[in-house]
């Protein structure tokens, strides 16, 4: 087998098993669901309540790890950035 086929066979086997991982996560019974707790949609946004530059409503979430989360907790800090990602 030449150096060539073997970079190609390693190749190969190293995208079969990215793949398989990919979907073996997608139907794993405890992979955390992400997305509202109650397991209903989230009501539309009241646009007139906040403004640009307006202090933000605080709000709890729970975390990843379980941890619940307030928004005023991290009041003062320098900068906070918020990413939320909605479930599948």
């Amino acid at each position: 087998m030449s150096v060539r086929s073997a970079i190609v066979l390693l190749l190969v086997a190293v995208a079969a098993a990215a793949t398989w991982l990919l979907f073996a996560q997608r139907g794993n019974p405890e992979s955390p669901v992400l997305g509202p707790a109650d397991g209903y949609d989230l009501p539309p946004t009241d646009l007139e309540r906040v403004a640009v530059g307006d202090v933000a409503p605080d709000f709890s979430l729970t975390a990843l790890s379980g941890e619940v989360l307030t928004l005023s907790d991290f009041r003062g800090a320098k900068n906070t950035v918020l990413v939320f990602y909605r479930g599948h």
